[in-house]
Order: structure tokens, then C-alpha cells, then sequence
């Protein structure tokens, strides 16, 4: 049986490399920023990837290549959504009648779908480092405050002066 998947080398070093072991210095570094959305995603999908996207970026997790496997995070929690609205409206259990027509109360399949989409929500989370114990191995580095003088001088709208 496999072990545990490897772990990014940027999530090592958030980590503090608690193995110990050398840092893959050859692995691709996607460029930090937010990836485009997905076109298909339903409708509450949009509405997590709006809420998470913000939240990743300021911890600096999110980079243009993870759009995909933030789509897996949106479109489990929008699984986890219907489910839940679902069980609200209509509850967790239903009667049916038996072969000898008797009642019978069942579970609704809706508990089980809310049940594994909040496991693959659980899953993708800990791969951005969302949960509290996925956060509580990172080690990230504060971000410096930006002189607003030198924002304005390096985005290249400044006037140039010239003698």
C-alpha cells in the first residue's frame, strides 16, 4: 500500500520542512495570483470560489495553476449546498412502504451525498491549507508593508522626470 501523497515543496517549507529531508529545487513554481474560473461551474460553486479566492490570496497560497483543483473545492461545496437545502425542505429520514406494507422509515440518499461532498469539501480545504490543523503546520512569513511611494514608482504611472 502507497504512502501518503507527496506534498508540495512550497508546503514543505510553509511547514518549516518538518522532515528534514532535501527540497526539491527542480520543481515548477506557478506564478502566485489568481487563476480564471473555470467556465460551467453552477451556481453556487461561483458563489464559493468568489468567497475562497480573496481568503487564499491574502494567505498566499493560490497560484494561476490551481484553478482546477479549486473547481473540485467550489463544486463539492456546491453539492454539500444542494444537499443541505434539500434535507432542510424535506428532512433526513422518509416513510416507504415495505413488501408487507408496512412503514417503513428510511434515511434519505441526500444525507449520504451531503456526507461525501463534505468530505471531498474536507479533503481540498487541507490542500490550500484552510482547515485549523492544514494552517497549523504553515509557517508563513509576514508580508512587508508597502511604502505607497514606492507601489506608485514601480507600477510604472509615475512621470518620469527628466533634467
Amino acid at each position: 500500500m502507497p504512502g501518503p501523497a507527496p506534498q508540495p515543496t512550497a508546503m514543505k517549507k510553509l511547514k518549516g520542512n518538518p522532515g528534514r529531508r532535501p527540497l526539491n529545487d527542480l520543481e515548477p513554481q506557478p506564478q502566485h495570483g489568481e487563476p480564471p474560473m473555470p467556465s460551467g461551474m453552477s451556481r453556487y460553486a461561483k458563489v464559493a470560489w468568489k468567497r475562497i479566492v480573496p481568503i487564499l490570496l491574502n494567505m498566499g497560497v493560490l497560484t494561476v495553476a490551481d484553478g482546477d483543483a479549486l473547481m473540485l473545492y467550489c463544486e463539492a461545496y456546491a453539492q454539500w449546498k444542494d444537499a443541505m437545502i434539500y434535507l432542510k425542505k424535506h428532512g433526513m429520514t422518509y416513510e416507504a412502504t415495505g413488501i408487507k406494507g408496512q412503514v417503513l422509515t428510511k434515511v434519505s440518499p441526500y444525507v449520504a451525498e451531503r456526507d461525501k461532498a463534505y468530505k471531498s469539501m474536507k479533503s481540498m480545504l487541507a490542500e490550500f491549507g484552510c482547515t485549523p490543523s492544514s494552517r497549523s503546520r504553515l509557517k508563513v512569513e509576514k508580508p512587508k508593508d508597502v511604502d505607497p511611494l514606492d507601489a506608485f514608482l514601480s507600477s510604472g504611472t509615475g512621470a518620469t522626470l527628466r533634467n
